[in-house]
């Protein structure tokens, strides 16, 4: 998936949101909550202590979301404010074991790389 597709989704997906965000390469999106500082910063820190996964553990959890505003699922971990996006021709299973594998999957890749793509800031 292309990185213009993923910034539309997120974008639909968090327009009546007043949080700043920054999505990851893989589809990972920290929403800042309460922002401090440079924002992909911020989220980076998130992203590298919530993104990584640990199987036996809190963070090897998810929970997938089907989405209104998008064709797709995000998928959560142990964090609320971490989602990893799931796209429809992502996968030919569409059980929710399977989306949510593939979620905490990319999620664990961008909590490993840690490479920002956008960075919304909505902070006046």
């Amino acid at each position: 998936m292309n990185f213009e597709t993923l910034i539309d989704v997120w974008q639909r997906l968090l327009r009546n949101s007043p949080h700043s965000w920054v999505l990851f390469e893989h589809g990972t999106c920290v929403v800042l909550t309460t922002p401090e500082g440079e924002p992909a910063e911020q989220a980076t820190a998130l992203l590298e202590e919530f993104g990584p996964v640990h199987a036996g553990s809190p963070a090897g959890d998810f929970r997938v979301i089907d989405l209104k505003d998008a064709e797709g699922w995000a998928v959560t971990g142990h964090h609320k404010d971490v989602l990893t996006y799931v796209g429809p021709d992502e996968l030919d299973d569409r059980s929710t074991v399977t989306v949510g594998l593939l979620g905490r999957a990319k999620r664990d890749q961008d909590g490993t790389e840690l490479h920002v793509v956008h960075v919304e800031d909505k902070r006046d």
